[in-house]
């Protein structure tokens, strides 16, 4: 037995991939561009070919096939091992107790790698297709896709090649009968009927969709204030799990979903440095807080859609963690199976989603003919080798419905407009997401029980602004900011002067004016703001009130700090400047922090920032490269934008 028929067969799919158009093999490079993405760049369409029907590249791709395409070639390597073994029989099955080079001399000279042409018609008679009809039809259209995919290649007379190694991957899985069309999950008959939804899956997704743009943007606030830091093992730790989830406002498992959807977006990242590992944002992170709202919702979901994990998901009672690579090639593919099988669903029917944890995990793997099931019928229709051919489907599938829901693509029971965007062309999410997100607000309503209201999303400016000044005290449809003596001391520390602080609320007022008592406010904290200096000299307080230097040096509040008068208006302390300010404004002191210049210092919030792990892909470098790959000079525009990318 010997390789010529592989060898035939690559030439074969060499040819198929010449006859195309650079267009058409572009588009297939992009398909494929996370399986090619793992082997060297082909130079010539030959080493393509070897790439797209190595093992490796194989078993991705076979992931992503539906139920008639994965039939068809399923059925033709099956055909085309049976044709090639009468062709060439392999010698007898050794006698028990071979030895080892008995063994391996069989197997390596069965002919499990030979492959012969098949003619479609053989094809469509064992799938229960030859005659004319809706079968038929399916099976066409469903190898016209492998010849596009490059999975299957046309003979010269026309009958099919496939890859050697197919058998291989597809031996131990039952596909059981061909199906031409997908079935339809539908409600229990004998449920009672389901209740109108007073809301539509377009209200719910702009609700989900406006609650995670805030959640996304606290929680990377966060990191850039304090980069978190991972374990020596990996991941991050369950406490900072917890103080990130505590600051944007999201659960755990939430929060474990946007982090990896922030790192798959390169919004963040892992730095090394002596101290260990930790995760901040990128400089793409200043960028993404410019765009509008659905812009930067984009990225995240498109991240989801190809996340190789289910971040929500922790089996066999885990640890929950976060920032790990992820291992599950599976996941990609269930939430494409799942997406296109809600697509089918009608709003009204009503399929609940699972409750977390599922209650009976054996009684749903038994099966009862739920419209839970019906869903992972249809599911199992569109990538057979991702549904009910993995463990744990129900938990897996829970956990993918649930946050396929908190990101706003699944509504009572079905899909929402976003949601089929995605499963459309999770590239072109701007339109839809604008749709849902409206414009930022430059604008706040000021009132007079010290209360600024935004009855929306805030624009980046007005939300650092009224950050500065004020605590946020509510979310929502519309976010609410207070404003305490303390909080205006914050801004004062941080270099803000009365008059233009309140110039820059009166700009961002929705009528133009502030009410009096916030103005009071401000020219109150101004008043006794920086009375007293602090020292960076480990450290020393002065003040021109030598009444308030005896009654700090006598205060109970700040007998920690061991004051000591080296002067009528200096005290010395002994904790550094950081504690000693700390401790005066806890004692209800506004003291302000002083150079060794007699300049008043301005204190400001951290902000971590560190690069993205590489640049982002070239969207003009798969048409290059079939250029390069056919031989054809590329258009001069279409070179200049590829070598400006």
């Amino acid at each position: 037995m010997t390789n010529l028929d592989a060898v035939e067969g690559l030439d074969a799919v060499t040819r198929s991939l010449a006859r195309r158009t650079p267009e058409q093999l572009a588009a297939l490079l992009t398909r494929h561009a996370e399986p090619l993405a793992r082997r060297p760049a082909p130079t010539e369409l030959r080493g393509l070919a070897q790439a797209l029907w190595s093992y490796e590249t194989l078993h991705h791709l076979v992931l992503h096939l539906d139920h008639p395409r994965l039939q068809v070639l399923a059925t033709t390597a099956r055909i085309s091992q049976e044709r090639a073994a009468r062709a060439a029989p392999g010698p007898a099955a050794p006698a028990p107790g071979a030895d080892y080079q008995s063994l391996m001399a069989h197997r390596l000279s069965f002919a499990h790698l030979a492959t012969e042409p098949v003619p479609p018609e053989d094809v469509y008679a064992a799938l229960g297709a030859a005659s004319p009809g809706a079968p038929r039809a399916a099976a066409e259209t469903a190898l016209r896709r492998l010849y596009d995919d490059g999975l299957a290649a046309p003979a010269g007379d026309g009958a099919i090649v496939v890859p050697p190694r197919v058998p291989q991957l597809l031996a131990a899985h039952d596909l059981g009968p061909f199906l031409a069309d997908a079935p339809r999950p539908a409600p229990d008959d004998t449920a009672p009927a389901a209740t109108v939804a007073l809301t539509s899956p377009h209200d719910e997704s702009r609700a989900a969709a406006a609650t995670l743009a805030a959640t996304a943007d606290r929680l990377l606030a966060a990191l850039a204030t304090q980069p978190a830091a991972l374990r020596k093992s990996g991941g991050l730790a369950v406490r900072e799990i917890k103080r990130l989830a505590k600051a944007a406002g999201a659960t755990e498992p939430h929060t474990r979903l946007l982090l990896d959807l922030a790192l798959a977006a390169d919004l963040i990242a892992l730095t090394r440095s002596p101290s260990g590992i930790t995760a901040l944002p990128t400089g793409a992170y200043d960028d993404w807080l410019g765009r509008p709202p659905g812009a930067r919702l984009a990225p995240l979901l498109a991240a989801w859609s190809g996340l190789w994990d289910i971040p929500t998901h922790t089996p066999f009672g885990e640890t929950p963690t976060v920032l790990v690579r992820g291992h599950d090639r599976h996941a990609p593919a269930l939430r494409h199976a799942l997406l296109a099988a809600l697509a089918t669903v009608p709003l009204g029917a009503e399929t609940p989603l699972p409750a977390l944890p599922l209650p009976d995990l054996q009684e749903q793997e038994a099966g009862t003919g739920t419209p839970w099931d019906d869903l992972l019928r249809a599911a199992d229709w569109h990538r057979p080798l991702a549904v009910r051919h993995q463990p744990m489907v129900h938990d897996r599938v829970a956990h993918t419905l649930h946050e396929a829901a908190f990101l706003g693509l699944v509504a009572h029971g079905t899909l929402t407009p976003l949601g089929r965007a995605l499963l459309d062309d999770p590239r072109s999410l701007d339109e839809p997401l604008a749709d849902l997100l409206p414009p930022l607000l430059e604008e706040a309503h000021f009132q007079a029980d010290l209360t600024a209201v935004v009855p929306g999303r805030p624009a980046a400016a007005l939300a650092g602004l009224l950050a500065a000044a004020a605590d946020r005290e509510s979310e929502g449809h519309a976010v609410t900011w207070r404003f305490t003596p303390q909080s205006v001391r914050r801004a004062l520390d941080a270099g803000h002067r009365a008059d233009t602080l309140l110039e820059d609320l009166t700009r961002a007022s929705s009528t133009g004016t502030l009410p009096q008592p916030l103005c009071y406010l401000v020219q109150d904290a101004a008043r006794s703001h920086g009375r007293m200096r602090v020292l960076p000299a480990a450290c020393c307080i002065r003040s021109d009130d030598e009444s308030l230097v005896e009654e700090l040096a006598a205060h109970r509040a700040l007998r920690d700090l061991q004051l000591r008068a080296i002067a009528p208006t200096v005290l010395v302390s002994s904790r550094p400047p950081a504690a000693t300010l700390d401790a005066l404004r806890a004692a209800g002191y506004a003291p302000a922090l002083e150079s060794d210049t007699g300049t008043t210092t301005v204190e400001r919030l951290p902000a971590h920032r560190t690069k993205a792990p590489a640049p982002a892909r070239n969207p003009h470098a798969p048409l290059a490269l079939a250029h390069r790959l056919l031989g054809i000079p590329a258009q001069p525009q279409k070179a200049a934008r590829a070598g400006d990318a």
